[in-house]
């Protein structure tokens, strides 16, 4: 039986043939610019990341694909913030209220933790006791560490906590490897990679399991929000991000102390109703910040990516969003949050592409001129004349050679 969230294939034609018209359209506008106390400072270098793609673009809806301000018409005009890109959401209905350049490209820093926490919470039992390697312990010099010691046993919560609450990148390091089975870290973070398309954050590709900067990374405060949603959906995740202490246990053979750590997330103490995030920061990236919270009823979501902090952290330009989302009326939407499934869109290549890498292609000899739909009219030619070529070799006996000449066709990479 086909499911609702999946259209057929006429019709997931014709939606994204329309989605990426409809896209194309809202970019040749001037963007509207988004409130901001002064211009972004520039960073140490600009990422690179692949050339857009307006069906990717609209993912949610077409009016999602600007790099300026979207929101509702009426509605106040949102705060100002040091953000170069943000997004507010809905976290139980999905509806968007509103956005800065919600699709494009940025870097995540330590907010990718919440990308392994969604593909990898299913997959561990809290109650395991692992162990700790040394592959675990090798991070960048003075980046955030809970203090987990090589050899020391800990159970697979305490590690989500170590996680969320005090970002370590060691304990990173140790889920994407006990997630990732025979090819350890390696196929954690290919299963990050596919759950991010599983999604539909089609703009995400991590590089590193903790976010530290890594080639090929990036992100979108559109794709954050989707899976800010899949982790909230968990009620462990909720669980282990509103916690504000937890003890890590004492190691007596390597003659380690135990210790007790707290929550970096400055919401949980200064804002009312907040249900916890993940803040995220590297020289790169600048502040990242995720965090949600609930008032009358109602749970919204915050997202937002290369943030100044000068006069405000990371978490207040969020609270600031937050105050101003919760000001809409319920029916107020620029777009959605898309479910699992529920998108036509086309995903990227599983591997990361050559223009975002170093050294890899430039911009323009990457991009491909032809848009979404012409790519897929071309492919439904090619079908279409595969599909003849199969039924007159059939039509005169010629059955086995073109099944063995069929198991030779491209396939398509999704």
């Amino acid at each position: 039986m086909t499911s609702p969230l999946a259209p057929t294939t006429a019709t997931a034609t014709t939606a994204t043939s329309t989605t990426a018209t409809a896209a194309t359209a809202a970019a040749a506008k001037a963007p509207v610019p988004c409130p901001r106390p002064a211009p972004p400072a520039p960073g140490l270098s600009q990422p690179v990341t692949p050339s857009p793609d307006p069906v990717q673009r609209a993912v949610g809806g077409a009016r999602l694909a600007t790099a300026g301000l979207v929101v509702p018409q009426g509605v106040p005009t949102p705060p100002q913030v040091a953000a170069t890109s943000w997004l507010v959401a809905d976290l139980e209905t999905g509806e968007v209220l509103g956005g800065c350049g919600p699709h494009e490209y940025a870097t995540p820093a330590s907010v990718q933790k919440l990308l392994l926490a969604a593909t990898m919470l299913p997959r561990l039992d809290p109650a395991e006791e692992v162990t700790i390697t040394a592959g675990d312990l090798d991070i960048e010099p003075g980046s955030s560490a809970v203090g987990l010691v090589e050899g020391g046993r800990y159970r697979i919560e305490t590690l989500w906590l170590g996680l969320l609450l005090r970002s370590g990148n060691e304990v990173a390091n140790a889920l994407a490897r006990l997630g990732g089975g025979a090819d350890g870290m390696a196929g954690g973070l290919r299963a990050m990679n596919d759950q991010a398309r599983q999604l539909g954050a089609y703009q995400t590709h991590a590089a590193t399991p903790s976010g530290l900067d890594g080639p090929g990374q990036f992100t979108s405060a559109y794709d954050l929000a989707l899976i800010a949603r899949a982790c909230f959906d968990d009620a462990r995740f909720r669980r282990y991000a509103a916690t504000r202490e937890a003890t890590i246990p004492a190691q007596p053979r390597q003659r380690a102390k135990g210790f007790t750590i707290d929550n970096d997330n400055q919401l949980l103490y200064q804002y009312p109703g907040a249900l916890g995030g993940k803040t995220g920061y590297t020289d790169l990236a600048r502040h990242t910040y995720v965090g949600a919270a609930e008032r009358d009823g109602r749970q919204l979501v915050v997202t937002l990516l290369g943030a100044d902090a000068a006069d405000k952290r990371g978490w207040e330009q969020g609270a600031a969003l937050l105050d101003w989302g919760f000001t809409l009326p319920r029916h107020a939407s620029v777009g959605a949050l898309v479910r699992p499934g529920a998108t036509t869109a086309s995903a990227p290549p599983a591997s990361v592409p050559p223009q975002a890498l170093p050294g890899g292609a430039s911009g323009a000899e990457a991009s491909d001129p032809r848009t979404f739909a012409d790519r897929l009219r071309t492919a439904s030619v090619i079908g279409l004349t595969v599909g003849l070529t199969l039924l007159a070799g059939g039509l005169v006996g010629r059955r086995r050679r073109l099944r063995t000449a069929g198991t030779g066709r491209p396939t398509r990479t999704e």
